[in-house]
């Protein structure tokens, strides 16, 4: 297998969510990314959204990589048979892997863990450390309440405006393909 052109690093939950349309979308995402020569670089589970994700693209010839960190390799059910799979001590390091390994960054739903991801990396875009690209996969509005809470933080006077632009927000798999195209053209 050549070397992916770029890697994504997609952020999303070890749960499945509510509504069968994040499942869809997550399924989707691994589609799209291998249709592309896309490496996907993710947290290495094989539950919930990020199961999903792995799965289709392992099943469309895509390249992975997981990175997972010792304690979570029995909850999250660490997913083996990735291209490359990485296990580290602690979450920190999980972290710092997939973000180092990532050309871009893609945001699923997802829960808590998602959130602290998402947020570690639009502050150090925000400081300036890093010009990846963050795009969030808006499925059926699930990311509507984040976007209001970026846009508060922005008119209480606690961020510039820029921190929106440093947001692509995409409705669906599509519009999630066409922005990444743009960012890696």
């Amino acid at each position: 297998m050549s070397a992916p052109a770029h890697s994504v690093c997609v952020y999303c939950g070890a749960r499945s969510g509510a509504r069968p349309a994040y499942r869809a979308e997550a399924e989707a995402t691994g589609h799209m990314l291998a249709a592309n020569g896309w490496r996907l670089v993710y947290g290495a589970g094989d539950v919930g959204l990020m199961g999903e994700v792995a799965r289709a693209a392992q099943s469309a010839g895509g390249a992975t990589f997981g990175v997972i960190p010792t304690h979570l390799l029995a909850m999250e059910v660490g997913k083996r048979d990735l291209t490359r799979f990485v296990i580290t001590e602690t979450m920190h390091e999980r972290k710092k892997v997939m973000f180092m390994n990532a050309d871009a960054v893609v945001i699923l739903p997802g829960g808590g863990g998602s959130l602290d991801e998402f947020f570690e990396v639009l502050t150090w875009r925000q400081l300036g450390l890093h010009e990846k690209p963050i795009l969030i996969l808006n499925t059926e509005g699930y990311w509507d309440p984040l976007l209001r809470l970026v846009d508060h933080i922005i008119r209480e006077g606690f961020a510039d405006v820029t921190l929106r632009s440093f947001l692509t927000v995409a409705p669906d798999v599509a519009a999630l393909e066409a922005a990444l195209r743009i960012k890696f053209a």
